[in-house]
């Protein structure tokens, strides 16, 4: 054999090699999804950040699905597909605002996989536009409004989904329990001129008035009114038997104290909604807490009861409001998302296509959360809403479960 041939046999012999050493080359990832990737290089985290009031009158809402988040984040060992877990947000407030104002600075950090929230729905309909665009899922623990996921509605955004009932299902329960159980014949409504607030009384007036009942008033207040002797007066002059309040603090606790005080509504029965459900409405409302009543989700379950443990482990309380455990499965269902899409490289990046990601989100199906067994409809309406009824007692906190009774 030449020097030269045995040069060149020299070199591809090291060449196989190495080759064998190093493995067969990974072709570089081609993102082709229409709304883009996001890339996580090795040693970055997975970014995912809350929307929700988490300061203010309502804050008991936003920090106790907060509380829920971080549950599940640990339970994940603060990581996804081998990375940390970056976990941050913004605070809501529970107002239009306040809500767009926060989705403007979520909206405008891209490594941002996915958001839980937002807590109110008139924060959803205002930064969902803003958030949407950013190609972010979105999946709310406590957004009830029927618009935000009803089909053809200018405000159902892609990417948009919840854990919490839909408010045709909690409107039509609580107009049952009126009607069927409390044996209401004439019932007025208020609203606060929130989304949530005057979408849920609509709901509830139409399946009152099909059981037979009839509507005295439909009124509304300001969110920060606080003399509601007007509001009230008007309200008496068409003698009902019940007013289903389902508004947010402050002007809630305001009707609790001012109703039994207005002559004709000494003896009105109360009923407000998940957004009433709050140490603050004990503490606000005094003595005439006794007997006013709210539905909301009821949760039950071997599952439930040891989140319940390990919430109250952690923050040296027992859950402070009613969406804690939506937002537990609110962030398993985008993780779940995420380690569907996720495409994984020989040197630890993940890349995350986004509108991979919303489809995975639409298409759950048999999710075993916390909440019951979740799936979702093509708009985003992913509960298992179980509407439960309780009374409130002065002094204590949470409510009483009144109906279904256990």
């Amino acid at each position: 054999m030449s020097k030269r041939l045995f040069a060149i046999v020299s070199v591809l012999v090291l060449a196989s090699f190495i080759l064998a050493a190093c493995g067969p080359s990974t072709p570089a990832y081609t993102c082709t999804d229409k709304i883009g990737c996001v890339t996580i290089k090795p040693g970055e985290p997975v970014h995912i950040a809350y929307g929700l009031v988490v300061a203010g009158p309502n804050e008991t809402l936003g920090i106790d699905s907060r509380n829920g988040i971080e549950i599940a984040i640990a339970d994940a060992g603060g990581k996804i597909l081998g990375h940390d877990i970056k976990f941050d947000g913004q605070d809501t407030g529970c107002s239009a605002e306040t809500g767009q104002a926060a989705a403007t600075k979520l909206a405008a950090d891209p490594t941002i996989i996915g958001v839980v929230g937002t807590s109110c729905s008139s924060e959803a309909r205002v930064g969902m536009p803003l958030m949407s665009k950013a190609g972010f899922v979105v999946v709310s623990p406590s957004n009830t409004a029927v618009d935000l996921t009803e089909a053809g509605n200018a405000n159902n955004y892609p990417g948009y989904l919840r854990t919490a009932h839909n408010d045709k299902v909690q409107g039509a329960k609580a107009a049952e329990y009126a009607y069927n159980v409390l044996g209401i014949r004439k019932a007025a409504t208020i609203n606060d001129g929130s989304i949530y607030a005057d979408g849920l009384q609509k709901v509830f007036a139409e399946n009152f008035k099909k059981l037979g009942g009839t509507i005295t008033a439909q009124s509304a207040v300001d969110p920060n009114q606080t003399d509601m002797s007007s509001v009230l007066a008007d309200i008496a002059a068409g003698s009902p038997e019940l007013i289903y309040l389902p508004i947010f603090q402050p002007a809630g606790p305001f009707i609790i104290l001012q109703a039994p005080k207005t002559p004709g509504l000494e003896t009105v029965k109360l009923m407000g909604a998940d957004g009433l459900f709050s140490p603050d409405v004990v503490t606000a409302a005094g003595d005439s807490i006794e007997g006013f009543k709210v539905s909301s989700p009821l949760v039950t379950g071997a599952a439930y009861d040891a989140f319940v443990q390990k919430y109250t482990t952690k923050f040296g309380k027992a859950p402070i409001s009613i969406f804690h455990a939506h937002a537990y499965d609110a962030f398993n269902m985008i993780k779940a998302g995420i380690e569907k899409v996720a495409v994984q490289q020989a040197d630890g990046t993940l890349i995350i296509p986004r509108q991979a990601l919303r489809d995975a989100l639409y298409a759950t199906k048999d999710f075993q959360g916390l909440t019951g067994v979740l799936g979702c409809t093509p708009t985003g309406d992913c509960a298992n809403p179980v509407i439960g009824i309780y009374e409130y007692h002065k002094g204590q906190y949470p409510p009483t479960l009144i109906f279904p009774t256990q």
